[in-house]
């Protein structure tokens, strides 16, 4: 991907085959996509039903993307996700099995559901792209991604997130409702045609590519001031109890180039529906 049409003809192909399966998502996809490119972790907050884990799915096919899911329970333990030592009989020595986390795009489903202490099991790997078990550190693949979802109406049984695995997600998505002619062909669709594609598109080995594009985007010193400005207003906002940190303006100054990603047509918001917000600002 030499240019900028280039990168948006291939946000347009991958939201086109999405948009075959689920309905009314292009907005909460583009906003996940920013994470990917930016080599950053997205929190899926929203409803059951949705289309949050189906999205992640189709989206790490189509990319060309490794790709593993793990159900977040309350009797998960932390080496269900990192691995574990395991004594091989033949040689009498302990050999690392590597988990779930060593994957390109990890679905942390309901990550919620999972006690603190597995939850935390996510840090390392999240910030220093790595896995440490028994005093060896594993480094993770590249690119690496937790695209992370919860339910935010269904709290019995639920742990939530600590503040400083909150901080660690570029954004916080809703996908919302679909419209009403949307959901009318959603029930139109066959069973044929709901399943989810595992063909890469022609053009995902060069999703990589992306990165020097935004590299290439200069952010001038008023955007710059312009960020830091948010950030050190949401600290002294008295209906904010936590404020912007300073990985949350890292993460607005990372993420501010990718404009190009879409265009946007009149009439295509979806405001009342679909917020995100870098994870650091929280009411």
């Amino acid at each position: 991907m030499s240019d900028v049409e280039t990168a948006r003809a291939f946000f347009e192909a991958v939201a086109e085959r999405i948009e075959a399966r689920l309905f009314g998502v292009r907005e909460a996809l583009r906003l996940v996509l920013i994470g990917v490119i930016t080599d950053s972790h997205v929190l899926i907050d929203d409803v059951p039903g949705v289309g949050k884990t189906t999205m992640v799915r189709m989206l790490a096919g189509l990319v060309g993307l490794d790709f593993q899911r793990v159900q977040f329970t309350p009797d998960l333990m932390p080496s269900d996700i990192t691995g574990t030592s395991i004594l091989n009989l033949k040689t009498q020595e302990f050999e690392f099995r590597q988990g779930p986390i060593f994957t390109q795009v990890l679905l942390a489903d309901e990550i919620n559901r999972a006690t603190p202490k597995t939850q935390a099991a996510l840090l390392e790997a999240m910030q220093e792209r790595q896995v440490t078990a028994d005093g060896v550190t594993y480094p993770l693949p590249d690119p690496f991604f937790v695209l992370a979802t919860q339910n935010p109406v269904e709290l019995e049984g639920t742990f939530p997130l600590p503040e400083a695995q909150l901080d660690r997600f570029l954004l916080k998505v809703r996908i919302g409702y679909p419209e009403a002619d949307q959901e009318e062909q959603i029930l139109g669709r066959s069973r044929e045609l709901r399943s989810v594609p595992s063909t890469p598109l022609p053009e995902a080995s060069d999703l990589l590519a992306l990165r020097p594009l935004l590299a290439a985007v200069r952010i001038e010193p008023p955007v710059r001031r312009y960020i830091v400005s948010l950030a050190r207003a949401s600290r002294d906002h008295p209906e904010l109890q936590v404020g912007a940190s300073p990985r949350a303006v890292e993460h607005m100054d990372r993420c501010s180039p990718t404009g190009w990603c879409s265009r946007r047509t009149p009439g295509s918001g979806t405001a009342g529906r679909r917020r995100s917000w870098p994870r650091s600002s929280r009411a």
